[in-house]
């Protein structure tokens, strides 16, 4: 396994396995951890080689526990919207954005910035041991990497207005039914459960996988509609569309190659 200083990277039968690396610190998001992240998010946007990635944090405790507290002492508003701004379109919308499917195995805290990198991803997988919560609001701030706007479309506004403005802490069980996450299985099980999500949808059209994550993340007004219908038709023009119609009709395995 190849490392950075803060986030371990493995690519192995087409899954990029990313770890955030800092269990001292519970896998708090600081700068340069951000960095890295974007760096390998990147990569994987541009790889081909690369048909999905599994994010998750070293040790048993924290999948990441929020960002790093101690760098934003000295910010002021000017700063600290700069510093919104860039994690959000390095890494937070990156990760929405990417291409191929970012699924997150969420091992134990998932807390503030860490809860938002969750969100991020495009499936979540939960031990039953993991915890969850926004607390911004108890340092005076409020979620600034995307957390207000992705908590509100998966839980909902009500329950997203509550659970952030009462920093109030959740368990696995209770994250599930909210629809927090998709799944909570026990510890042992995360990472299987993770790759074998992974491993379904790399059996599928890699272009197509592509056109419905734009699609979905358009999703919520007229603009996701027409970004759907756009999609739609893009996939008409590819191999990989003619050959999941070939396969169907000829009643076999279709075996797609992303063009």
């Amino acid at each position: 396994m190849s490392a950075g200083r803060n986030i371990l990277r493995e690519l192995k039968e087409q899954v990029l396995y990313l770890t955030i690396n800092r269990p001292d610190k519970l896998n708090a998001l600081n700068r340069e951890t951000l960095e890295e992240l974007a760096q390998q998010i990147e990569f994987a946007a541009q790889t081909r080689e690369v048909r999905g990635v599994l994010l998750t944090g070293a040790g048993e405790k924290a999948f990441a526990a929020g960002a790093d507290i101690s760098e934003f002492a000295t910010l002021g508003p000017e700063d600290g919207e700069a510093l919104a701004r860039r994690g959000q379109e390095q890494v937070f919308d990156a990760i929405s954005n990417c291409p191929k499917p970012v699924v997150a195995a969420i091992n134990g805290f998932a807390l503030g910035g860490g809860l938002e990198l969750a969100m991020a991803c495009h499936i979540r997988v939960a031990s039953d041991q993991a915890r969850f919560g926004l607390p911004e609001v108890t340092l005076g701030l409020i979620p600034g990497y995307g957390g207000t706007q992705r908590l509100a479309g998966l839980i909902g506004r009500g329950r997203a207005i509550e659970m952030i403005t009462t920093a109030e802490m959740i368990g696995a069980e209770q994250a599930e039914k909210i629809g927090l996450v998709n799944y909570v299985v026990p510890g042992a099980e995360l990472q299987t459960k993770s790759v074998s999500i992974l491993e379904q949808i790399r059996s599928r059209a890699p272009l197509a996988v592509a056109a419905a994550i734009r699609a979905v993340n358009a999703s919520g007004g007229r603009e996701g509609f027409e970004t759907e219908i756009r999609e739609f038709g893009q996939c008409f023009g590819t191999a990989d569309f003619r050959e999941g119609v070939a396969a169907f009709l000829e009643k076999r395995k279709a075996s797609f190659i992303g063009t």
